[in-house]
C-alpha cells in the first residue's frame, strides 16, 4: 500500500510541475543609435503584459523596488548624464500606503554615452519589480549586452 501511495504521489506531482507556469510578465529588448562621431543613445524598451506594471526609477524609499541600471565600467565609453524615463503613471497603491510612479503595456528607458571607441558593447543589469492588482513577483535582474556600431 505504501508504494502504491508513493508512486500515486509522485505521478501527481509531476503532473502539478507539468502545469505550473512561472511568470514572465516582462520582456526587454535593446538598440543603440549613434548621434554623431562621439555620441550614441542606448534604448532599453520593456514590454509588459496587460494587466502587469513596472515601477519608476524615481520611486520613494518605502515602497516597491524601484527599477534601477547599472552599467559595467568600460574604457569604450562613459554615460552622459542619467539614464531618462518618459513622464510615469502616478497613483496611490494601498499595498504600499503611498504614490508610486509606474508603467503599463511598454516603456523605452535611454541613456546617453560618450564614444572613446568608434565601436563598443555597452553591457550591464536591469533590476526591476512586476505588480498587477493581485501580486508582486519577486525584484528580478536582467543582464543586457548592447552592441554599439
Amino acid at each position: 500500500m505504501k508504494k502504491i501511495t508513493l508512486v500515486l504521489s509522485m505521478v501527481l506531482f509531476t503532473i502539478a510541475g507539468a502545469f505550473a507556469q512561472i511568470e514572465k510578465p516582462v520582456t526587454w529588448a535593446y538598440s543603440a543609435k549613434k548621434v554623431s562621431k562621439t555620441e550614441a543613445i542606448i534604448y532599453l524598451k520593456a514590454t509588459i503584459d496587460d494587466r502587469w506594471h513596472i515601477y519608476s526609477q524615481n520611486v520613494k524609499d518605502g515602497g516597491p523596488v524601484k527599477t534601477t541600471f547599472t552599467f559595467a565600467p568600460s574604457k569604450d565609453f562613459s554615460l552622459v548624464g542619467k539614464t531618462i524615463e518618459p513622464k510615469a503613471i502616478v497613483k496611490y497603491e494601498s499595498t504600499f500606503k503611498m504614490n508610486v510612479s509606474y508603467f503599463e503595456k511598454a516603456v523605452i528607458f535611454q541613456q546617453k554615452i560618450k564614444l572613446n571607441k568608434a565601436a563598443t558593447v555597452v553591457k550591464g543589469v536591469v533590476e526591476f519589480m512586476v505588480c498587477n492588482d493581485k501580486q508582486c513577483l519577486p525584484p528580478e535582474e536582467v543582464e543586457f549586452s548592447i552592441p554599439v556600431k
